[in-house]
């Protein structure tokens, strides 16, 4: 007789690559995972798996056997959650989130899940879009909202949001009268995401275009940072305006209208792996998604009352032109 127990330790082996990353995703020791594999090779009458001092690899016939497996898991979860109400929910969800996301409508779907799934245990990771991409593909969160979709194998997505980009800065700079050119832009650095980022690549291709030829460019991987140092003066930003109702509100910051090529958007989904335990993950992105709708329609509705929750302390009046040396 099979054990499920035994192809679950099968399935995690092989989907972690190694005996001891199971052994923590199953709370179980090294040597309980091995019995294990050892068990149920002998009842099937096959080697899963090749072992040397490199580690592991799975056979030619333990990769026919994975799918399999898989079914089994996904049959047995499946009639889990059948037998269960569909409001309950338990257990902890890691779930890894863009920082956009956080000051939009993350705090509402937080507030939803907490009356919906009140069982369900949520710990939140802040994170670069890329800095999901590898947790999410190394089984460190269970879920992730970032900038998307990711093209790997095995990993579901359901799109959440679309937030444009636009040319941002203080009144405090002397820019001109609209539109500004990329060339005057140019005379102050931007202030935008991290150069790994696509926007970051979009926005200096398009003042290299423009005839910026040495474009100076501060990147942060933290929005406050670079709202702050927009506020300071210190240069003009490109971020996405969703998140500064209060600031555009209060006239601290302004939008440009600039002489330039469109910018792109941010289009944000939410990812999980496939596998067994991926319903919690499937549920809450299904609940994302329609957050994030409510919260795109709020938008579209009431434009000139949005406020986000503001970022960064008001600041008192800090004229700023550039240097000698920008000149």
């Amino acid at each position: 007789m099979i054990d499920l127990r035994n192809i679950e330790t099968f399935f995690w082996v092989a989907r972690l690559g190694g005996f001891r990353a199971a052994a923590e995703k199953l709370s179980a020791t090294q040597p309980a995972i091995s019995q294990r594999i050892a068990s149920l090779e002998s009842g099937l009458g096959v080697r899963l798996f090749e072992r040397n001092s490199r580690g592991i690899t799975l056979t030619a016939k333990g990769g026919e056997l994975l799918s399999h497996a898989e079914r089994m898991l996904q049959m047995r979860s499946d009639m889990q959650q059948a037998a269960r109400a569909q409001n309950i929910m338990s257990g902890t969800l890691r779930l890894g989130v863009s920082e956009t996301i956080v000051h939009t409508w993350l705090p509402s779907l937080m507030e939803y899940m907490h009356e919906a799934y009140p069982a369900l245990m949520v710990e939140i990771q802040v994170d670069t879009s890329t800095g999901l991409r590898t947790q999410l593909a190394s089984h460190q969160i269970d879920l992730a909202f970032l900038l998307g979709p990711m093209e790997e194998p095995r990993v579901e997505s359901l799109h959440l949001c679309r937030y444009p980009l636009a040319w941002i800065a203080s009144p405090q700079l002397r820019l001109g009268r609209p539109p500004i050119s990329l060339k005057r832009l140019g005379r102050w650095p931007v202030i935008t995401y991290t150069s790994n980022t696509d926007p970051h690549r979009a926005v200096r291709r398009i003042l290299l275009e423009g005839g910026v030829q040495t474009p100076r460019m501060y990147g942060s991987s933290a929005l406050s940072v670079i709202v702050r140092m927009t506020l300071d003066g210190i240069g003009t930003a490109v971020i996405a305006p969703v998140i500064l109702g209060r600031e555009l509100a209060q006239g601290q910051l302004q939008v440009l209208q600039v002489r330039a090529p469109e910018l792109p958007s941010l289009n944000y989904t939410a990812c999980w792996m496939q596998g067994p335990d991926s319903h919690v993950a499937r549920t809450v992105a299904q609940a994302a998604q329609y957050i994030a709708r409510q919260d795109a329609a709020r938008i579209a509705t009431s434009p000139m009352t949005l406020e986000a929750p503001p970022l960064v302390p008001a600041l008192g009046s800090n004229p700023r032109s550039p240097g000698k040396s920008d000149k």
